[in-house]
């Protein structure tokens, strides 16, 4: 079986499977629409084909994408079969429920046909088509093994041929190469005095060469040295810089954190004595409202500590605010 006639099958299977979901949706929607519509408020009877509409819309995606999964020979999982059986049972209690209701076994039966149809249809071209794309599948591997076979074949035939020629050029070489080396037998001692001449006058220019290039050499390795032992130099230079830097920040870094504890052992100790008896001296008030502002605390408890008005220590306040606010927007 051909390529062409597994494609007409898969488009028969698909033709009569989209066939039997129309002629089961339109027949679902007439029957359940009216189902729908008498248990439905009159003000929204328009509603009623909405439902068996969204079954119908249910089962159309569950038999498209099982064909798009079984073509590509994927496998979606167990929640595909729930949605088609879902869908399927769905579709068949809409139909049957009406007759159901009025106890009509006929009428049940009747419009169980379609549903049940669906289903089987359903799961019947899913496996069609799973058997089909297995079908394709090895189909293609066994022509695939065939042209490989008949490629490996002709392979084989164009290297015979070309060892045949190969030999043969190999025998002409030889022939040849048999004459040539007749011919500078013949030639060779004719030439044998000058080619002495030559290669001494090329041994001496060889020797000039090489005094020239191992001195050019020489100068060469000096001067990468002197770039080494430079390169080398500065490297240890840098590396005695970032000592001395990150020896120095370190240094100021200690030196900030010791002036920060000590202003905060200020700080702590202008705060420890606790709220004034009396008005304190007007340089150990502005020393303890400092201290307090610098930690956050409120302007009463600052007025409480230095025993001067809430008024005053507001105004102390507000001057360190303006104060410091230049600060902090160079900070930002």
């Amino acid at each position: 079986m051909n390529t062409e006639q597994i494609r007409s099958a898969e488009r028969a299977l698909s033709a009569g499977t989209w066939l039997i979901v129309a002629g089961a949706m339109l027949y679902s929607i007439l029957t359940v629409t009216p189902l729908a519509a008498r248990h439905t408020p009159d003000e929204w009877d328009w509603t009623a084909p909405i439902l068996p509409l969204v079954v119908d819309a249910a089962v159309v995606i569950v038999v498209r994408l099982d064909a798009v999964l079984a073509r590509l020979g994927g496998n979606g999982g167990k929640w595909p079969v729930v949605l088609r059986w879902m869908t399927g049972c769905m579709t068949l209690a809409l139909n049957v429920a009406d007759s159901a209701l009025k106890h009509d076994l006929v009428g049940v039966a009747v419009h169980a046909v379609a549903p049940l149809l669906l289903i089987v249809t359903a799961e019947t071209g899913l496996a069609y088509r799973r058997a089909i794309a297995a079908a394709v599948t090895a189909l293609e591997d066994r022509r695939r093994a065939e042209q490989e076979d008949r490629e490996r074949a002709a392979a084989e035939r164009r290297e015979a041929a070309e060892r045949r020629a190969r030999e043969e050029r190999e025998h002409a070489a030889k022939l040849a190469r048999e004459q040539r080396e007749h011919e500078a037998h013949l030639a060779r001692e004719q030439t044998e005095r000058e080619e002495r001449a030559r290669r001494e006058e090329r041994e001496r220019a060889e020797a000039r060469e090489r005094a020239e290039r191992e001195a050019r050499e020489r100068r060469e390795r000096e001067l990468e040295q002197r770039e080494r032992e430079r390169q080398e130099r500065e490297r240890e230079a840098s590396r005695r810089r970032e000592e001395e830097l990150r020896a120095r920040e370190e240094a100021a870094r200690r030196e900030r954190a010791e002036r920060e504890e000590k202003a905060a052992r200020e700080r702590a100790a202008l705060l420890a004595g606790g709220p004034a008896a009396e008005k304190l001296p007007e340089d150990r008030a502005r020393r303890i409202v400092l201290a307090a502002f610098e930690e956050g605390l409120p302007v009463r408890a600052a007025a409480e500590l230095c025993g001067w008005s809430v008024g005053w220590v507001s105004t102390r306040y507000q001057e360190l605010r303006d104060s410091t606010a230049p600060v902090e927007v160079l900070t930002r």
